[in-house]
């Protein structure tokens, strides 16, 4: 079989936090004399029931590995260590998510905690051969007002060159916040011209996922998964070129579905969704981008042929550029035509 490891792909769903190596969080915990929970350690995927109990488990162990993040040399290392990692899959652009409010006590207030974050993933692209793209991520735990200073701050960095914001998100638990309320902060950045990429449709159904789509205008969905309880949904996302950042572990993980093989891929494929497969949080999930295709190749029975479209969505659905598109793509025809 072809080596999927060396299939060109983009990543467009990774967050800052957890993309984290274990060994990194466990350098930094000891540089603070901090003792991590065992489940960050212990090189078991997550698994927490599909409720509310669940997520307040994910979320205290990601609060827990983001409180050993305090320094710009730490930032520093979480993005060069991504974009090896990524380079390593065969990635050749990665579009990290990073909400800079964590950091931002740590070194000196909101601006440069984003442009460490900028600056590193020039330098990283550079040293990797990969582009590296950030989008600023809201969160719907805080405050919509929130929300609106982080589509000004990503505005007044936007641009599709290195050391730019290309996209704005809206993470965290679905369930809580009105998506209304985030409504003025997506108008905000989309005026600035980036990507509208907010999570959507992994801990809620469909209902969810239109809601956003309605409130958000989004280019691509985090998740959108859910969207295939409902035929209806799903076409109009499909009909209006949405693109899915599709998160298998993430999915099993936090619940959502009970076995890699409940995931419905193969439904929104065949829907006609543009699907680009993410790894999300494998600090957490213990998996990175390739094992999404292995099990996209094992589990639900895609040929080289169909991983090689969805490698060919994931590199459309960025924000890259336009040469860098055209250089994946033919890496892509070039792995299929291999032997």
């Amino acid at each position: 079989m072809r080596d999927l490891a060396r299939l060109p792909k983009a990543h467009l769903h990774l967050h800052f936090t957890g993309s984290m190596r274990v060994s990194t969080l466990v350098d930094l915990a000891a540089e603070r004399g901090v003792r991590l929970p065992s489940a960050l350690v212990d090189g078991d995927p997550l698994r927490v029931p599909g409720n509310e109990r669940g997520w307040f488990r994910f979320q205290r162990l990601y609060d827990a590995a983001r409180s050993c993040v305090r320094s710009e040399e730490a930032m520093r290392r979480i993005i060069t260590e991504a974009a090896q990692d990524d380079a390593a899959e065969g990635s050749g652009r990665l579009e990290i998510q990073v909400d800079p409010t964590s950091y931002a006590p740590f070194v000196g207030g909101l601006t440069p905690a984003l442009e460490i974050v900028l600056d590193a993933a020039v330098t990283a692209g550079e040293s990797t051969g990969i582009e590296v793209g950030v989008i600023v991520a809201s969160s719907r735990m805080r405050h919509p007002l929130e929300a609106r200073t982080l589509a000004r701050l990503a505005a007044a960095h936007a641009g599709d060159g290195p050391g730019q914001v290309v996209g704005f998100g809206l993470s965290n638990d679905e369930r809580r916040g009105e998506t209304a309320d985030f409504a003025a902060a997506f108008a905000i950045a989309r005026r600035a011209g980036l990507a509208s990429v907010p999570h959507g449709g992994e801990l809620l159904g469909p209902r969810h996922v239109a809601d956003v789509v309605t409130q958000l205008a989004p280019d691509r969905l985090g998740h959108g998964v859910r969207s295939a309880e409902d035929p209806r949904v799903l076409d109009a996302l499909v009909a209006a070129g949405i693109a899915l950042e599709v998160c298998p572990a993430s999915n099993v993980s936090l619940g959502v579905y009970a076995t890699p093989a409940d995931v419905p891929l193969r439904a929104l494929v065949e829907a006609g969704a543009v699907v680009a497969l993410g790894a999300d949080d494998p600090l957490l999930f213990g998996s990175r981008l390739t094992r999404q295709y292995e099990d996209a190749r094992t589990v639900h029975g895609f040929g080289d042929d169909e991983l090689a479209d969805l490698a060919r969505g994931s590199i459309r659905a960025s924000r890259a550029s336009e040469t860098t598109k055209a250089r994946l793509l033919t890496g892509v025809d070039d792995w299929l035509a291999s032997s």
